[in-house]
């Protein structure tokens, strides 16, 4: 389990010496029930392992509460009852639980959301593996201009999609709400309590909302990734610190993580969930659905858990939110016709297996309707680590790579991206950095048309995007190997998909 954490997130660590860092509440009455049930009959099986399952179901309430039922009857335990969108997130000791459940009317699937049993987890600390030095704030500091925050200098992101182009024009509206999904966001930060919505802010950690007042925060041994994330989407252009992609949008924290760095079907589902129900514009993924990679359809229990997860991103968008989200890390081509699953199922021991990526997803960037984002480096090439596929990829952005592969030019000192974590800044790397300037484009998109529904706002984050051909031969270690093949035309590849998002056009169009 070592290293779980960075090999889990978007945010990737590249090998030795080419790192690159690295009180309940619940929703409104109505929308959710977390109702005990009856007890469990006796002739039913509970000396299993205790496992959380997702439980879809057809129809409309009536079915729903018959199933419930069902689920009493069949050994499980309602946690959380997303009837919107009919997904039960429920926990059993029955061995037989999933099995018995998907023969009942009325529902359409269901499985189990892990395979290692439920139990407290273990906290493992990911910390960034590059800080910003305090040298290299000082010398940002002497030569930024007097409209840029002193550490604006050293953000080559930023110029790389014209956002401080953009930002002399507009910083983006604070009815504008981007939630970011992910491993809890420090809203103390000094860069992001400006910009912070408490209201659109939750711990889905479990499945069920939990609104206790900092409940979105990391803990003090967790991954620093959700914070480095929202600092890159609207860290506030206030003097201090960094500037994010559109710093006058509002960003809230919905923490889907456990301690251990896995995010599981259950809290996935509470998050987009809760971003439907609470105004948010946009919502940012830098992570894939735990246990698996890649989840097969032809498996009753990776079904469920991409049919709960495909609900809950339909109903986010359907209420008004677009969904962002990050290739992934593997340098994977996700549009071959079979790829080799080493690493899942990751919270037990994995199984190499072969899939077909177009019946086995990685979930959530490969839902339909969810914003799929490719990353580039410091020149502007596809980075090193970044997953690809002509027609899977929609559209690019940094998201920083070895300084050894793309340095960027000066005064800029590294290959990745800076941003905030708890307690100062630092730099990372990874689809999961290039995601939220997709998703800060997004908001300043939406601030400049804030009756957009989500379609036009893609339709624009696409159209505006700069065209960008394919790079090819793409040797990108200068070793004599190809490294990846990019098809696909200049105005829509599998490296860059409509090309690299633009957020001065986001501003003026």
């Amino acid at each position: 389990m070592a290293h779980l954490g960075s090999r889990r997130r978007r945010a990737l660590a590249l090998p030795a010496g080419l790192a690159l860092t690295a009180s309940l509440g619940f929703l409104p009455a109505g929308a959710a029930t977390a109702a005990p049930v009856d007890d469990v009959p006796a002739a039913v099986r509970a000396d299993g392992p205790k496992l959380s399952y997702v439980v879809n179901v057809k129809g409309g309430h009536g079915t729903a509460k018959s199933v419930k039922k069902a689920i009493a009857k069949a050994g499980g335990t309602v946690v959380m009852a997303y009837d919107q969108i009919g997904v039960i997130v429920v926990h059993s000791q029955n061995p037989d639980f999933a099995t018995t459940i998907r023969g009942v009317r009325g529902v359409a699937s269901a499985g189990a959301t892990r395979t290692a049993p439920l139990a407290p987890s273990a906290d493992m600390a990911i910390e960034s593996e590059r800080p910003l030095t305090a040298d290299e704030a000082k010398a940002s500091a002497a030569v930024a201009s007097s409209g840029q925050d002193p550490l604006e200098p050293l953000q080559w992101d930023l110029p790389a999609i014209k956002a401080d182009k953009a930002h002399e024009k507009t910083l983006g509206s604070d009815k504008v709400t981007v939630a970011v999904i992910d491993t809890g966001v420090d809203d103390t930060h000094p860069d992001l309590a400006p910009n912070f919505d408490r209201e659109a802010s939750v711990s889905c950690v479990g499945g069920v909302p939990n609104t206790a007042d900092g409940a979105w925060r990391p803990g003090p041994t967790e991954s620093d990734h959700g914070t480095h994330v929202a600092g890159t989407i609207a860290a506030a252009k206030n003097g201090v610190g960094v500037t994010g992609v559109a710093p006058g949008v509002k960003v809230s924290g919905i923490k889907v993580s456990q301690p251990d760095g896995f995010f599981y079907t259950e809290a996935v589902v509470c998050g987009f969930v809760w971003a439907a129900e609470h105004g948010v514009d946009v919502t940012n993924n830098s992570y894939y659905t735990d246990p698996w990679l890649f989840n097969c359809k032809n498996d009753a229990d990776q079904k469920a858990l991409v049919e709960a997860v495909s609900r809950a991103t339909r109903y986010a968008e359907g209420k008004g939110a677009v969904n962002v989200a990050a290739a992934g890390n593997s340098r994977m081509d996700l549009a071959a016709d079979e790829l080799t699953d080493t690493t899942s199922p990751n919270d037990t021991t994995p199984v190499e297996r072969v899939i077909n990526p177009r019946e086995c997803l990685d979930i959530p960037t490969q839902i339909p309707g969810v914003v799929t984002v490719s990353a580039l480096g410091a020149k502007g090439l596809k980075a090193s680590y970044s997953n690809y596929g002509n027609g899977v990829v929609d559209i690019s952005a940094p998201g920083g790579d070895s300084t050894r592969y793309q340095a960027p030019d000066a005064p800029a000192v590294d290959g990745r991206i800076l941003s905030t974590v708890p307690g100062g800044y630092g730099y990372k790397a990874g689809t999961s950095m290039a995601s939220p300037h997709v998703a800060g484009v997004a908001a300043l998109i939406k601030s400049t048309h804030p009756y957009a529904p989500p379609a036009l706002v893609k339709g624009l984050l696409y159209a505006q995007a700069d065209d960008t051909a394919c790079t090819n031969p793409y040797d990108i270690d200068g070793n004599g190997t190809v490294d990846a093949v990019c098809e696909g035309s200049e105005r829509d590849n599998g490296f860059y998909g409509t090309g690299v998002t633009d957020a001065l056009d986001a501003v003026r169009r």
